[in-house]
């Protein structure tokens, strides 16, 4: 028996992704959400795993300075535990989630905030990139040469399985990594107490170097030598801290109550990130390592470490750094995880605000931002094929964006603590962690840009500020639309017969109604609210068929999107408004004299929703047209078409083949 194409496609896709999620399951919202602890691994992974790169790149940094590293990981820590307790402010005031670019948006301005979400976006892109191509270099480092050439291929194999898990859904695409995460956590655990331990009597040796190293540089370069130096290493470990916004951009996957949920994230990332950053560099100064091979490229300084650490260990110990450094590699491959989780909230903040395309709030049957999840792997798996997968160079772009939106989001803050000092308590002491906040961040950004402008670091503002025109360029052209739209709502519900019968003075006397015939023509006319476009298209329906039609059937389907999408209450919210709507399209025929009825529905699919209703209507009303209004515009272009939701064509299609007749009347504006 040969099975159909599509037929097979839907089959393979429900393999790879998964069936439909039920959007009336009552338990829905608990099944899909995180508590901390998975929280912890989809979102803290991205900062746990820049200990693998972000202490080499501070250490290094120093030259043979390495006992200032006392100074750096000292300033790491606060600086680690200052940005987390801001965020957990913004966990407090913004539960919504949307991190930085929420809070720019409603404390500075829409601009700045679309500035720090464009900002985070490319950040992101830059996170799942370098992730998975760290992960395949430290995979690769454990390998001989010649199977160096299929690093890339690895890379890209690994990207692409991050995003079919993601498009399964949230918890699908966190669970399975569980097991690297707590192998990461326990060995680097074990490998820093370990060292400390072990090494405890060179404490005071570590102590004479540093003020050794502190009185030949002063002697040097002088005092400013000496913080210039300590600034330069500082920013080069600033890798460091990517990640820690991720908790309060990927607010909504959390478990209710979601801001305590948020608050005990938040916590355990800082305390981990903190002990495995530190504790690596003390780690590193206490084996006082040789990096000439880290140098050369032919290892990572971890590598290194823990090369040192099983020394004499035999076989066992060899077997313990295969685990820890595949660990490694892991951790690295799920810190893309950040990306998947915290891109497309962005994305879709964004596109509910109109800065991008309406598409990208949309929610698949898995009840995922599918389309914000393949842009931002597809622009991850571009941005590996463009570098080669060459983490030199992605580090050269990574980490600045982050921190253009750290530099926001803490400014957003101490206005917010400002103006609200009247009736905010404790509102002096989360200024002062705002500004500290924002005075580290701003050091370090400034000191990045300067560092990495001219080693390539100028891309990474260029993309940004590529990306912040085009979001202006979308959000004109949709305000000059909904302008056009609201012009054509005041024109065609201007007296309008919407309100309740028993308001009679604002009605004109009824028609009589016309006996019902189930059997006479019907037109099924899809709606999207009462407004201006679905009675223009009605007028259209009375302009060109004349009384051919008997009886008229209003279709609207409510769409479930990342706005939307909170609760059981903002569903029944949603309902409620669908059949509010439809029934003043109903009140409206019935007044003037012809039968009306309606049918509503909620989902994600427009489409299957409409298809899903076709049986009832045709069952009842056999002898029926659908019609469906369009937007046409004066100048017609790929940006129009790309920004506006083109459906109604889909929907034709499907009835079509269904032998079903469907009409779309054209709405210039």
């Amino acid at each position: 028996m040969r099975i159909p194409l599509t037929s097979a496609l839907e089959r393979l896709r429900e393999l790879v992704i998964g069936r439909a999620r039920d959007l009336y399951d009552p338990a829905m919202f608990h099944k899909l959400s995180l508590i901390a602890f998975f929280a912890w691994v989809g979102l803290g992974a991205d900062g746990l795993s820049s200990s693998c790169y972000g202490p080499q790149e501070a250490f290094l940094a120093l030259g043979d300075k390495i006992h200032l590293a006392i100074f750096v990981a000292l300033g790491t820590a606060i600086t680690v535990f200052v940005i987390s307790a801001s965020y957990a402010q913004v966990i407090e005031l913004f539960p919504s989630g949307g991190g930085g670019y929420v809070v720019a948006s409603k404390t500075l301005s829409p601009h700045l905030g679309m500035v720090a979400g464009c900002a985070l976006l490319i950040d992101y892109v830059l996170t799942i990139a370098i992730s998975v191509a760290s992960g395949a270099d430290a995979l690769f480092s454990m390998l001989p040469p010649e199977a160096q050439r299929y690093k890339l291929y690895t890379a890209f194999a690994g990207a692409i399985l991050l995003i079919a898990l993601n498009l399964r859904g949230v918890k699908e695409s966190v669970v399975p990594l569980v097991p690297i995460f707590l192998v990461f956590v326990l060995t680097h655990a074990a490998a820093i107490l370990y060292a400390v331990i072990s090494h405890a009597g060179r404490m005071p040796d570590v102590a004479a170097g540093t003020v050794e190293d502190v009185r030949s540089t002063v002697s040097t370069v002088g005092v400013w030598g000496l913080l210039l130096l300590l600034l330069r290493s500082y920013s080069h470990g600033a890798g460091t801290y990517t990640g820690i916004e991720a908790v309060s951009a990927g607010m909504p996957v959390l478990r209710e109550p979601r801001v305590k949920t948020g608050k005990r994230t938040m916590l355990y990332m800082a305390v981990s990130l903190a002990f495995v950053a530190v504790g690596l560099m003390l780690a590193y100064l206490l084996y006082a390592l040789d990096t000439t091979e880290v140098r050369n490229g032919t290892k990572t300084i971890n590598a290194v470490l823990f090369g040192e650490i099983t020394a004499g260990w035999g076989s066992w110990g060899y077997g313990l750094v295969v685990v820890t450094l595949i660990s490694e590699a892991a951790i690295l491959f799920v810190a893309a995880q950040a990306g998947f989780l915290g891109g497309p909230r962005i994305l879709a903040n964004m596109a509910l605000d109109r800065w991008l395309p309406t598409r990208f709030a949309m929610l698949s049957d898995r009840l995922v931002t599918q389309d914000g999840i393949l842009l931002m792997g597809g622009a991850a798996l571009l941005v590996l094929a463009l570098t080669g997968g060459s983490v030199k160079f992605l580090v050269v772009l990574y980490a600045i964006n982050v921190f253009i939106d750290f530099a926001l989001s803490q400014s957003g803050l101490l206005r917010y603590w400002w103006t609200a000092r009247a009736r905010a308590a404790l509102w002096r002491r989360r200024m002062l962690i705002a500004g500290v906040g924002l005075c580290l961040t701003l050091v370090i950004l400034c000191s990045m840009v300067v560092l990495k402008f001219g080693e390539g670091g100028w891309i990474t503002l260029v993309l940004t500020g590529s990306l912040a025109v085009v979001a202006l360029l979308i959000r004109r052209h949709y305000d000059h639309t909904i302008r056009l739209l609201k012009r054509l709502d005041a024109l065609l519900t201007s007296g309008l017969p919407t309100a309740a019968p028993s308001d009679k003075a604002r009605i004109a006397p009824a028609k009589k109604l016309e006996p019902f015939d189930p059997q006479g023509k019907t037109a099924v006319v899809l709606v999207s609210g009462f407004n201006g476009l679905g009675l223009h298209t009605l007028a259209a329906i009375h302009r060109t068929f004349g009384g051919v039609f008997k009886n008229y059937v209003f279709v609207q389907v409510g769409i479930v999107d990342a706005g939307n999408f909170k609760g059981v209450e903002e569903l029944g919210r949603l309902e409620e408004h669908v059949n509010g709507e439809l029934a003043k399209y109903v009140h409206f025929l019935r007044h003037e004299g012809h039968h009306a009825e309606a049918f509503g529905a909620i989902g994600t699919d427009l489409v299957d929703e409409v298809n899903a209703l076709v049986p009832k209507i045709v069952e009842k009303y056999p002898n029926v047209v659908f019609f469906g209004g369009q937007l046409v515009f004066a100048q017609e272009s790929v940006f129009t078409r790309m920004l506006h939701n083109n459906v109604v064509f889909a929907l034709q299609k499907k009835l079509y083949r269904q032998g079903m007749p469907f009409v779309i009347l054209p709405l210039r504006v």
